[in-house]
């Protein structure tokens, strides 16, 4: 018999305003379930993280209980709207579960990176082992010492960071950020003229102008803030106040080759998006990251100043890691998977492929029951 209960951790205190709701902010919680067979007396975690996704009903909590652990699905601060998110805060509310579940007894926690959680839980087990960051990308104190390690971590299809994969599907045809469909018809992989299928050095010119895009966009939120800056006031405290954020829009998120080239990092998937076809999903503000602050474009978008690079961060991490992907993720590609393994630096590593399994395990539970079982026999 399973038994589900809500968990009411203590929200870490942020250093600004970034929640919009006053009743998220005032109660001074993040919420997570926790799913368990209380006659096996479970000793084992398993937590699973998203800088904004809602895991409370996580499709993997129920099967990974059911397999003897208890089954932790997390919500940060920034559920359901990661417009203004910033990833050293979710590394904060990770910090905060993990507390909780070890001050309820539990000996081992094995964090798991979902989708575009595999960034940040490298980002958290780094930090854990060796903390290094003192501030946001903009400049924002921030505090990540005193952090409980993981003992294992699974990148489970999962991504290296949502500022890798946002780049891989940044527009770069778009060269005027208010005016979308002006296009450059060069760079343009919506253009039958380019594809698919796609030539070498076209996605040698497409993948390294979407990366100057994301530059140009970086360096535009520098002088944003800079200018912001001058807008400031002193008020009779002396204590400076006015505006230091602002939102803005960012047009064409979904134009990564491998969406209509399955050529392109070869895999079982079928064409298109998680949000659909990839010309609507492209410019549709429910996909990927079209709405920002920013101050939040640096910390979680910007391809050279976000820290959730699971590239690099599973070269400083020390415990076993597990990267498990499906043949059929139109999302996490295999060459995802390939580049977080290649990146841990020890031998207590294992790569998983779930032939057949695509993002979310659709229509294929068994397939996800899979996935579940190899977590809880190597996490023992």
């Amino acid at each position: 018999m399973l038994t589900r209960e809500l968990l009411a951790i203590p929200m870490p205190a942020g250093q600004r305003l970034d929640i919009n709701s006053g009743v998220a902010r005032l109660s001074g919680k993040i919420w997570a379930t926790l799913w368990r067979d209380d006659r096996q007396a479970p000793t084992t975690a398993v937590l699973i993280v998203h800088p904004a996704s809602n895991f409370l009903g996580h499709y993997a909590l129920r099967d990974l209980a059911r397999r003897g652990v208890a089954a932790v699905g997390l919500c940060t601060r920034y559920v359901g709207n990661d417009s203004a998110l910033i990833m050293e805060n979710c590394v904060l509310d990770i910090g905060a579960a993990i507390a909780h579940l070890r001050s309820l007894g539990y000996a081992e926690v094995v964090l798991v990176g979902n989708s575009g959680g595999g960034g940040l839980a490298a980002l958290y087990q780094e930090q854990a082992e060796h903390p290094t960051i003192t501030d946001t990308p903009a400049g924002d104190p921030v505090d990540l010492t005193g952090l409980l390690p993981a003992d294992r971590l699974v990148m489970a299809m999962a991504h290296p960071g949502r500022a890798t994969v946002y780049t891989e599907g940044l527009d770069p045809a778009i060269t005027d950020e208010t005016r979308p469909f002006d296009r450059d018809p060069a760079l343009d992989m919506f253009a039958p003229a380019n594809g698919p299928a796609y030539g070498a050095e076209f996605l040698t010119r497409y993948r390294a102008a979407q990366i100057a895009r994301n530059e140009r966009i970086t360096d535009w939120v520098l002088a944003q803030l800079s200018e912001l800056d001058t807008h400031r006031r002193e008020d009779r405290h002396g204590e400076k106040t006015g505006p230091d954020d602002l939102p803005f829009v960012v047009h064409g998120t979904a134009a990564d080759p491998r969406f209509l080239d399955l050529a392109v990092d070869p895999s079982d998937r079928r064409p298109g998006t998680l949000w659909g076809d990839p010309w609507t999903a492209n410019f549709q503000p429910a996909s990927l990251g079209h709405l920002t602050s920013l101050r939040s474009w640096l910390s979680q978008w910007s391809y050279t100043r976000s820290r959730a690079n699971a590239y690099r961060c599973l070269t400083n991490v020390s415990v076993p890691v597990m990267v498990v992907y499906g043949s059929a993720d139109s999302a996490a590609f295999p060459s995802h998977a390939t580049g977080m393994y290649d990146a841990v630096s020890h031998d207590r590593r294992e790569l998983v492929e779930i032939s057949g399994a695509d993002h979310y395990f659709q229509g294929t539970p068994e397939l996800a029951t899979a996935m579940c079982d190899r977590i809880v026999e190597w996490s023992r």
